[in-house]
């Protein structure tokens, strides 16, 4: 039987920027593509999780050297509404490769795996990152809420525990690689008041 943290999560803002890529022709529907884990596949690290790396393109040796969390700014929502919002800034489809719901319009938990994920394409450019960052081997997952009015819930972000681990251990991804989006400057997301030291707690739990 797990431990469940209690978790106080508060969270601001956007995460993407308006994009580089092209659009496709605006009269068409964004790209979300990809497939979801259902919320109690993955209680176990060993049930579900695996399904993760059966991508369309093989993952390449040092392909992906950091993780990067960030929410979606608002309270509720899903992949085909986060695919939507981002080929309004200039994206063919989804930009993160794996969003996590929150029971609203998704799935308490559930985790859905992009087809840029899928693809091992590079995620769309987070806003007010600093230059030094390269957002082109980061891992970009997204918290479904909008974290500065309401926490997160606790099956979501356990399960966004299960995910980050499944993805360090299998790619060899360092803790200090695991990063939220507001280290890397210019926005509070996932939220200012995300349990980092919680969330760290977590993970090593895991193993």
């Amino acid at each position: 039987m797990r431990t469940k943290v209690v978790w106080s999560v508060l969270g601001v803002g956007m995460t993407v920027g308006i994009g580089l890529l092209s659009a496709l022709d605006s009269g068409s529907s964004a790209r979300t593509g990809g497939r979801s884990l259902a919320p109690l596949m993955g209680i176990e690290r060993s049930v579900g999780m695996d399904s993760i790396f059966q991508t369309a393109t093989p993952i390449a040796d040092n392909r992906w050297n950091s993780i990067v969390i960030v929410h979606s700014g608002q309270p509720a929502g899903s992949a085909e509404d986060i695919a939507s919002e981002h080929k309004s800034l200039g994206y063919d489809g989804l930009g993160f490769h794996f969003v996590v719901g929150n029971g609203k319009r998704m799935g308490d938990g559930e985790i859905h795996v992009g087809y840029r994920w899928l693809d091992q394409q590079p995620g769309a450019d987070l806003s007010g990152v600093n230059s030094s960052f390269t957002s082109a081997s980061a891992i970009e997952i997204c918290l479904v809420g909008d974290g500065d009015r309401r926490p997160f819930s606790d099956e979501q972000l356990y399960r966004l525990a299960q995910l980050v681990h499944a993805l360090s251990d299998e790619l060899g991804i360092p803790a200090d690689r695991v990063l939220l989006h507001k280290d890397l400057g210019g926005t509070s997301s996932p939220g200012q008041f995300f349990p980092r030291s919680e969330f760290e707690q977590l993970l090593a739990s895991m193993g």
